[in-house]
């Protein structure tokens, strides 16, 4: 039976203000930690909509870009102030490196104390500063009616092109005294998007229907443009090359997707014999062109929303800036008769096929396991991987992805936010498994994350590849010379450790067994651990190493 306290109404708060501002903009879920700090805020969420609990700020963030990227909605992060902020930096760079669309909100000491040096409890005088550094926009509410205002110029700035997470900073007090119906008016900033001129575009339909050999290299930047796209690459006959971020954007099954395969020797020789480039919202990234020594054709038609990107990397002949599917819609319009040589697209085609092939027998008995995971998991499944060899090595290039929202990888290289993205994901599609790709080092990184996706409950098998530490490190040692030092991790048993957390267990040995033992996690509908010995598997994987740069006195 209900007491008293439990059916009064309650005191509405700065909680019930964040919820109509999700509501108002579709989002359903929150992540985060419980603070002294925040509160009003978890509870109003908790009550309203869909509240996550995390062990750790950085797999808060992690999980809300997750969710972000899944459902093309904005994650919302919920942590402590101080060091609860400062433990969700590294995830919020990598929030910032993606451009995914994460608001942060993180607590602040009472409002009376801010500036004061007391040293009250969780005081950390230049927090501002460093959420300045790491998000798109970062603000301080100073006032318990200002906070709607505040809420909404954060969505403002995290929707507008090019998009990026932002911090806002709460103070307790502020979360308790806010009230809905006190909010004042506002006025969300101008953040008008640029659209190339007339001129421009014609001057590069004019050089993109002179090619004979077109290609199109495609990133980030060409997220929601996928029709367009699609539509430019087969009115051109053009090979479609993509950035990891620009994977899927068109479905990876199209014979003229050439995939995340720019740095191999066969799209090298394809790009030497091309005569022009399309690029589209790529950053041209060190590990996706050797170090920046790939060689691109001559003549290079740049498309970015970002003004400053265009020849950053490489000179760019024609560039436009604006939004990927303005331009390339406005670009169709002008395109005619193109002169794509007849054979082009067969070669293109012919060079997806190798490029894959080659990789699909370096791999070994990996081989299988990439084959399975697309025969087991419905198109519209996502795969979280954390850096770990799998992910690098075939994960991020052969394994095929059919819509770009379900391919999820920390694109700044950090280790251990896999999993965190992968509960996110989860939430964002729960009608659809999530497999989650870990390394046994990088899966010890958020071991406590491993609770809250048995808390969750939610559709999510972890396939953690187990080579008794850094695999990826030990390789580059090995390669450079080096002494064999910091890799060799202790390993905790994988079997206990899902039995403590009531989760499924399979172990694989053996990679032709991996298709039945992951069909058979998938139907659970619920949290499932499986477990791969590397070390064991026949034939054994071709060994992977990063494409780092060494520095030598020769050069």
């Amino acid at each position: 039976m209900n007491s008293p306290e439990s059916t009064a109404a309650k005191e509405p708060t700065g909680g019930d203000v964040l919820v109509d501002v999700m509501r108002r903009h579709g989002i359903d879920t929150a992540f985060g930690v419980i603070s002294i700090h925040n509160l009003p805020l978890v509870e109003a969420v908790a009550r309203e909509l869909n509240f996550v609990e995390m062990r750790h700020e950085a797999a808060v963030v992690n999980a809300a870009d997750g969710y972000a990227r899944a459902s093309g909605k904005i994650g919302v992060a919920i942590t402590s102030t101080g060091t609860g902020a400062g433990n969700a930096a590294g995830s919020m760079v990598e929030a910032l490196t993606a451009g995914s669309r994460v608001l942060h909100i993180t607590g602040q000491i009472d409002s009376p104390y801010l500036g004061a040096g007391r040293g009250v409890i969780h005081e950390f005088p230049k927090q501002l500063q460093m959420l300045e550094s790491f998000s798109k926009h970062a603000a301080t509410i100073g006032d318990a009616k200002d906070v709607e205002a505040e809420l909404e110029t954060a969505i403002a700035h995290i929707l507008a092109a090019p998009s990026g997470p932002a911090s806002i900073e709460w103070p307790s007090d502020l979360q308790y005294l806010a009230r809905p119906e006190d909010q004042r008016p506002y006025d969300l900033p101008a953040l008008a998007v640029p659209m190339p001129s007339d001129p421009e575009v014609l001057e590069a339909a004019r050089m993109i229907m002179a090619a004979e050999r077109p290609l199109i290299w495609a990133g980030g930047g060409a997220a929601g443009a996928g029709p367009e796209l699609a539509d430019l690459v087969h009115r051109l006959g053009a090979g479609l090359i993509t950035s990891n971020s620009g994977r899927a954007v068109v479905a990876e099954d199209d014979d003229l997707v050439i995939g995340n395969f720019g740095a191999t020797p066969e799209v090298g020789a394809l790009l030497a014999e091309s005569d022009l480039l399309i690029a589209i919202g790529s950053h041209f990234r060190s590990n996706e062109t050797k170090g920046y020594k790939l060689r691109l054709p001559d003549r290079i038609v740049a498309i970015d929303v970002d003004p400053a990107a265009i020849g950053r990397v490489y000179p760019a002949t024609v560039g436009l800036t604006g939004d990927a599917a303005a331009v390339l819609s406005a670009l169709l319009q002008a395109v005619e008769s193109p002169a794509t040589l007849p054979h082009w697209p067969s070669r293109v085609t012919s060079v997806r096929e190798t490029v894959r092939a080659q990789l699909t027998d370096y791999i070994g008995a990996y081989a299988d396991i990439c084959a399975g995971l697309r025969t087991v998991l419905p198109r519209d499944a996502v795969v979280a991987r954390d850096v770990t060899i799998p992910s690098s090595q075939w994960g991020n290039r052969l394994l095929p992805f059919y819509e770009r929202q379900t391919n999820i990888f920390p694109l700044g290289g950090g280790i251990g936010q896999g999993l965190a993205m992968g509960i996110g994901a989860a939430q964002a599609r729960p009608d659809t498994p999530t497999v989650v790709i870990a390394g046994d080092g990088g899966l010890a990184v958020h071991l406590g994350e491993l609770s809250s996706l048995a808390g969750t409950g939610a559709p999510v098998v972890v396939l953690v590849f187990n080579d008794g530490g850094y695999g990826v490190l030990r390789n580059m040692q090995e390669a450079n010379g080096f002494d064999r030092a910091g890799v060799d991790l202790h390993t905790p048993r994988f079997d206990l450790l899902a039995t403590s957390m009531g989760m499924p267990y399979a172990l694989i040995r053996d990679a032709s067994t991996f298709e039945k033992e992951l069909a058979e996690a998938v139907a659970l509908r619920g949290p499932a651990l499986i477990e791969i010995d590397v070390t064991s598997l026949e034939p054994a994987p071709g060994p992977f190493t990063p494409p780092v740069h060494v520095p030598t006195r020769e050069g």
